[in-house]
C-alpha cells in the first residue's frame, strides 16, 4: 500500500516563518486604520506595494472606506496616486538599479520564473499586460520593475498604470460605499476572480470595438 511522501521538514520550517511574517505585516497594515495618520499610511503603503512591499493596499483601503464611507472617492484617489507613484519608482529600479536592487526584490519573492515569463509577455502584449497587472492580483511590482528594465515608454507605462490601478481601487471603494460590510465579506472571498473576470470582459470589449 503506497504512502504519500511527507513534506520535508526544511520546507515546513521555511514556510511557517514566512506565513507568520506575512500575518504580522497584515496586522501592522490594518492597525493604521485606527490612527490619525491613516491617510498618509494608505498613500505610503500604496507606493511601497508597487515596487517591494508584499501586502496590497486594498487591505487598508477597505478598512478606511468602511470607517468613513462618504470619503470613498478621496481614499480611492489617494490609493491610486500612491500606487502609480510607486509604480514609477519600480520602473526607475528596473531602469537604473536592476542589478543592485531589482534582481534582489525578484529573488526575495522567488519570482525569477515569473520575471522571465513577463519579458516574453511584453513582446506579445505590450501595454495590455501592464494594465492586467495593475488591475488584477497579478504581482504588479514584478511588472513595474520589468517595465523599466525592458525600456517601456515611461509616459505610456504611467497612463496604463493610472487606468488599471484607478479602476481597481475605485471599484473596491465604490462597492464598499454602496453595500457596506456585506460587500467586504464578498470582496475578501471573491476579489481575485472578480477582477480577472472584469479584466477579461474589458479587454473583450476593446477587441470587439476594434472591428467596428
Amino acid at each position: 500500500m503506497s504512502q504519500s511522501n511527507p513534506q520535508p521538514s526544511n520546507v515546513v520550517e521555511v514556510t511557517r516563518p514566512r506565513r507568520r511574517l506575512h500575518r504580522r505585516l497584515y496586522d501592522w497594515v490594518l492597525h493604521w486604520a485606527d490612527t490619525p495618520h491613516a491617510a498618509a499610511a494608505l498613500f505610503l503603503l500604496s507606493f511601497a506595494e508597487s515596487s517591494f512591499f508584499p501586502i496590497p493596499p486594498d487591505v487598508l483601503l477597505i478598512a478606511l472606506v468602511l470607517g468613513a464611507r462618504s470619503r470613498w472617492w478621496r481614499l480611492a484617489t489617494l490609493c491610486t496616486l500612491g500606487s502609480v507613484a510607486g509604480g514609477i519608482a519600480g520602473y526607475a529600479i528596473g531602469a537604473f538599479l536592476m542589478d543592485a536592487v531589482g534582481n534582489r526584490i525578484i529573488q526575495f519573492y522567488h519570482a525569477e520564473q515569473h520575471y522571465e515569463r513577463v519579458k516574453t509577455l511584453y513582446h506579445q502584449y505590450d501595454y495590455w499586460i501592464v494594465f492586467l497587472a495593475a488591475f488584477t492580483p497579478i504581482p504588479y511590482k514584478v511588472f513595474t520593475i520589468a517595465s523599466g528594465a525592458l525600456g517601456m515608454n515611461l509616459l505610456g507605462f504611467s497612463i496604463v498604470s493610472l487606468v488599471g490601478r484607478g479602476a481597481r481601487f475605485f471599484l473596491v471603494a465604490m462597492l464598499l460605499y454602496r453595500f457596506g460590510p456585506s460587500m467586504k465579506r464578498f470582496i475578501d472571498r471573491y476579489f481575485d476572480w472578480l477582477s480577472l473576470l472584469f479584466a477579461v470582459l474589458l479587454i473583450g470589449g476593446f477587441v470587439i470595438l476594434s472591428y467596428f
